[in-house]
């Protein structure tokens, strides 16, 4: 699959939020963190709720349910009950600053390990 326009403004998403869209079927959500465009599947891996639900907060994102951390980077759960890390997609932007439009390229998707018992 190649890059997909998603109709979403790069300035309307504001840092350390997050918005939910719909990407060739595929849940994903589109969060900035530090300044950065982020792409993560929409689902929590340990609970299947929305993650752009969640607060964004130094390049991670929390679900709302139970409080898993993901690293909006790796996908990698960073705080339990997670233990299943979330696909990952890279993503674009196209056009001027202010108006340029935001690209999600789902393939392929990047999953990391899960977590160690040890890690945690």
């Amino acid at each position: 699959m190649t890059a997909v326009r998603t109709g979403v403004r790069a300035a309307d998403i504001a840092d350390e939020t997050a918005v939910a869209i719909e990407v060739g079927g595929e849940p994903v959500c589109l969060a900035r963190s530090g300044g950065r465009l982020y792409a993560i599947r929409d689902v929590c891996s340990h609970a299947d709720v929305a993650l752009s639900e969640g607060d964004v907060e130094d390049g991670t994102i929390e679900c709302w349910l139970h409080g898993s951390r993901f690293d909006l980077a790796s996908g990698r759960p960073t705080g339990l009950p997670a233990t299943r890390a979330v696909p990952v997609y890279a993503v674009t932007t196209e056009g001027e600053a202010r108006d340029s439009q935001v690209f999600v390229d789902l393939s392929p998707a990047t999953t990391p390990a899960t977590i160690s018992q040890e890690s945690r």
